[in-house]
């Protein structure tokens, strides 16, 4: 993953519902989740979530397919997990990291 492609799947989950409809299809794994089931278990009026969701799609992190009338969306793991990679990328230049500190 490169500097752009990182800002740009970062710029789609900045915002409070796409994160929501993100972590709501990585619950649902690879199967996915009809645009409906999401718009109900977000409470969304579906125009909102389209546009939402034609977000998470142009960054790469969710694919629209087609199953007979509905669209099923999916996280994109792949891009996930680039995504972290890059973030994580030379964590503690090279060392291993301590222990997550307790407040």
């Amino acid at each position: 993953m490169d500097n752009n492609d990182a800002v740009t799947a970062l710029a789609a989950l900045a915002q409070e519902s796409r994160l929501a409809a993100y972590r709501l299809l990585v619950q649902a794994g690879p199967a996915g989740l009809a645009a409906s089931r999401i718009a109900d278990a977000l409470g969304m009026p579906p125009s909102s979530l389209s546009f939402h969701l034609k977000e998470l799609s142009h960054a790469k992190l969710i694919v629209p397919r087609q199953e007979g009338r509905f669209v099923i969306y999916a996280a994109q793991f792949d891009t996930m997990n680039a995504l972290v990679g890059f973030l994580t990328e030379n964590c503690c230049g090279g060392e291993p990291c301590p222990p997550a500190c307790k407040a």
